[in-house]
């Protein structure tokens, strides 16, 4: 509205200018005013011409990249930044000096990014841009229409136009790569109970396919065949011993992540997701209880689609339960299956994790506790919950960072 008003005034002030050189003309004569009057009416007619720049008109497409070393790995999760270029073409013979070029990433939250670049175009009146965009949180993203200004040389009047249709993209969880839950598998088990048959995941001598090769894997698990064949390293994958159905639990009462509110919940949230998803990558039946402002329970299930589902869960979470975890629990009383073995993720310390410990006990269930922890936690020393938790045979896993997660589940850094 404001920028309409603005080149009505510009043309205003233009009309003026030239009304007032024709009455100079017409009144005084000569060949000063005559070679203004010419001067002012070449300058009116390049004006006028801007409004069929061919701007309106512009045409052109998007397309993006995830920057990475590997340029297979294209898979866009939290952190991510995205490399994007911007092709376009002006139809027309109208000289354009420059033009701006506007695009905006929206967030499905409505948080708003906007980007702004210019190019010469070149004698076919095409030209192209690249911009970066910063990391990206987790959650739905859409590119609306970009938007193209050009000025004439004065800088005076603006002439746009736009292209491309919206695009719709997710940024899922962060997540890293687990290659064992020897941590997990003690839990399972837990500390006292020997005479008990081991149900942890152990690998058979039956080989199940293939799988990308994970850092650390010996090379007697290399398939060298289909390392061969497709120019990646692969390994060999072999059939596991089946684990009970899990189910991870993840915290969302906003109040238990204190003053780091964002950091500490983006990183639980990323600990679910891993454990999710290497679960799964196993053939166990995974699932998942998220209590917010509603409840959702998805019980443990093995294959692609139920992966989806979970991430997608995921990609959206909020820290917005209204009640302590403990509270949370009871409303999935009747949901919660007996025989099951849960990993629950929470910031909470003391008498209120262990009151969520003990219902789940009762409930039949075996639960396990990553403890999303704190600079205040470290410094308050309070180690004495942990110690009556330990003593119970529930086993607690301790991060502050999401790179911490594969050494604490393979066995060395439990708190």
């Amino acid at each position: 509205m404001a920028a309409a008003k603005s080149s009505k005034l510009r043309w205003q002030l233009v009309a003026v200018i030239y009304l007032t050189s024709l009455f100079y003309f017409l009144f005084q004569g000569g060949k000063t005013a005559m070679m203004l009057f010419m001067i002012l009416n070449l300058l009116l007619i390049y004006l006028v011409l801007g409004r069929w720049s061919g701007i309106n008109r512009v045409t052109g497409s998007r397309s993006y990249s995830v920057p990475s070393s590997n340029a297979l790995e294209q898979s866009l999760s939290a952190g991510s930044s995205l490399e994007v270029n911007l092709t376009m073409k002006i139809p027309g013979y109208y000289p354009l000096p420059y033009v701006i070029v506007r695009d905006q990433l929206q967030r499905h939250n409505g948080q708003k990014l906007a980007f702004e670049t210019s190019f010469v175009p070149n004698w076919k009146r095409s030209g192209q841009v690249a911009y970066q965009t910063p990391p990206l949180l987790r959650g739905e993203y859409r590119f609306t229409h970009t938007q193209c200004l050009s000025y004439d040389v004065f800088g005076l009047f603006e002439h746009s136009g736009q292209f491309g249709t919206e695009t719709v993209f997710n940024v899922l969880p962060q997540t890293v790569p687990l290659r064992q839950w020897n941590g997990i598998q003690r839990g399972i088990r837990g500390p006292y109970s020997h005479a008990i048959a081991s149900r942890s995941a152990k690998e058979t001598t039956q080989i199940n396919g293939v799988r990308e090769y994970l850092y650390g894997d010996r090379l007697s698990r290399v398939h060298w065949n289909a390392t061969a064949k497709t120019g990646q390293w692969k390994s060999k994958a072999f059939e596991r011993e089946s684990l009970p159905r899990t189910v991870v639990i993840l915290d969302r009462h906003a109040g238990g992540y204190s003053g780091e509110l964002t950091t500490r919940f983006e990183l639980a949230v990323s600990a679910a997701a891993s454990l999710l998803e290497n679960g799964l990558k196993d053939d166990t039946a995974m699932g998942l209880l998220s209590v917010g402002e509603s409840l959702t329970m998805i019980p443990p299930k093995s294959g692609v689609d139920q992966r989806n589902v979970m991430m997608r869960h995921l990609t959206f979470v909020n820290a917005d339960a209204p009640r302590p975890m403990y509270s949370s629990l009871k409303q999935a009383d009747t949901i919660l299956e007996p025989g099951s073995f849960a990993v629950v993720i929470s910031p909470e310390t003391g008498a209120d994790v262990i009151k969520s410990m003990e219902w789940l006990t009762r409930k039949g269930i075996t639960p396990c506790l990553l403890h999303i922890s704190s600079s205040v936690d470290a410094k308050s020393h309070n180690t004495s919950w942990k110690h009556v938790m330990r003593e119970r045979g529930w086993p607690v896993f301790e991060i502050r960072q999401l790179q911490e997660l594969p050494a604490v589940l393979e066995g060395s850094g439990t708190a």
